[in-house]
């Protein structure tokens, strides 16, 4: 019987006979942390992603940057301001206040298509360094109502992407089904935490973080029931 930190993972070998190559959409954050190092034990990578698209908490990319060299994997920041162009929501919008979800509606922090553009843009960079596998750490178990996080919204954005460019993309999503407090074990199961000491998640970019923002308090929760101390607040 297994322990509350224990976690299985699949082997390399259940995966693939052969060595893979993938890009993986950093953000900085402690799920897309967790994302490269699962992408590490399975793959080749040949890319971590980062996207500058005028977030508030863009103090993430420098996080970013720093688990990527720790790591040893290739790194690149792709522009985008559009978004912020386009303004309507509280992570690019500093003049609004960051709120939680409210009854029946999506949180201000909800940036419209923000995932499905940066899974799209990602794939187009891996067209062009022949890569057809795609990592990223979005979750419809312990997420704030996004729909764009969605195990239906990336099951249809692989056949699009496929349709689109004339290839066969395959999006990986390991904590889609995941709570908090399971993707903490697994961080701690594969050796990921020195990499979320490195991570940001807070929404207003604070280092320390905020604490009470919907984004911290989410962390905070998934550590809890982990029961696991988070490594972030050891070097804060």
């Amino acid at each position: 019987m297994r322990g509350k930190n224990e976690i299985r993972i699949t082997p390399v070998t259940d995966l693939a006979t052969s060595p893979t190559r993938c890009l993986v959409v950093l953000s900085g954050g402690a799920d897309s942390a967790i994302c490269l190092h699962w992408a590490l034990l399975r793959f080749e990578v040949a890319e971590a992603l980062t996207f500058d698209y005028g977030q508030r908490h863009r103090n993430e990319i420098t996080c970013a940057r720093r688990i990527a060299m720790r790591l040893g994997v290739p790194h690149r920041v792709l522009p985008i301001n559009s978004f912020a162009a386009l303004g309507g929501n509280s992570l690019v919008d500093t003049d609004l206040p960051v709120r939680s979800q409210e009854a029946g509606q999506l949180p201000n922090t909800f940036v419209p298509g923000r995932n499905l553009i940066f899974i799209t843009l990602a794939a187009a960079r891996a067209y062009g360094l022949g890569v057809r596998d795609l990592v990223t750490g979005v979750c419809q178990t312990d997420y704030s109502g996004y729909p764009d996080c969605r195990a239906t919204t990336m099951q249809a954005l692989e056949k699009t992407l496929g349709l689109g460019m004339d290839a066969e993309f395959r999006i990986h999503t390991p904590l889609m089904q995941l709570t908090k407090a399971e993707s903490v074990r697994l961080a701690y199961a594969i050796g990921a935490f020195p990499s979320l000491a490195l991570s940001l998640t807070c929404y207003e970019g604070r280092q320390p973080a905020c604490g009470i923002c919907p984004s911290c308090v989410l962390r905070a929760k998934g550590f809890a029931e982990a029961g696991l101390p988070d490594p972030l607040l050891a070097t804060s």
